[in-house]
């Protein structure tokens, strides 16, 4: 995971997050990360549209974004 975040974090590309919020909600979050240090990864929401921490030992899973296309009619 780590060469993730380092990835979004350079190169401003989203990543998708499965993340437990401290209530033990799940959602799922495209996120490009800011910064990052030892126990939150700092990043903008594509969800929320905003910053927001995210604590590492509550990433439960993370990938590549998805790319998604426009159909042309």
């Amino acid at each position: 995971m780590n060469g993730l975040f380092t990835l979004s974090l350079e190169q401003k590309e989203p990543i998708s997050l499965i993340y437990m919020a401290d209530d033990h909600t799940i959602t799922d979050r495209s996120i490009i990360v800011r910064k990052i240090d030892e126990i939150h990864i700092h990043a903008y929401c594509l969800k929320r549209q905003q910053m927001r921490k995210f604590k590492r030992a509550n990433i439960l899973a993370a990938g590549k974004a998805l790319q998604r296309r426009k159909a042309y009619a």
